[in-house]
């Protein structure tokens, strides 16, 4: 399934391809964007024109790359565009329940709609039928709020 915006902290997919980074492998992270999958060969195809894109003229060794492609054959995909990450609405609300124990559980409802979903966006390129292509990094270090935690740690 897709992984566009904030799904790239929650997937195993992307976790996959940040190992390969830690390696010091080109990482490449393939989605094919659908609930019942069709068009595996164009995700494949995809791949190989990354991979070999990547040989020719590779990118750092600290990025990894998100690849979210469009159920569809690749005579149908519109192109490719590089892309940011999007961002969601909140989930559905969680649902608590009980399990065969007595025990309570809780589901997490299905994921929202695209909040950040306009031009230039992962979900957007994807929407128009686009291969999306975001390059990732792992330091997610909020930098702009660095300063103003460590005055709040003062002398200690």
């Amino acid at each position: 399934g897709a992984n566009l915006g904030d799904d790239v902290l929650y997937s195993g997919t992307v976790a996959a391809a940040t190992e390969g980074r830690f390696l010091g492998l080109p990482a490449i992270a393939i989605s094919l964007v659908s609930s019942g999958a069709v068009h595996y060969d164009t995700a494949a195809r995809v791949a190989l024109h990354l991979v070999e894109r990547l040989r020719m003229d590779p990118l750092p060794a600290d990025t990894i790359l998100n690849v979210n492609v469009p159920d569809r054959s690749w005579e149908e995909l519109a192109g490719f565009q590089a892309t940011r990450l999007g961002h969601r609405h909140k989930s559905a609300p969680v649902v608590r329940g009980t399990d065969p124990r007595g025990r309570p559980i809780y589901w997490v409802g299905p994921p929202g709609e695209g909040q950040d979903a306009g031009p230039g966006t992962d979900f957007h390129a994807v929407a128009t039928g686009h291969v999306s292509i975001t390059p990732l990094q792992v330091d997610m270090t909020r930098y702009a709020a660095l300063e103003k935690v460590a005055s709040w740690l003062g002398d200690s």
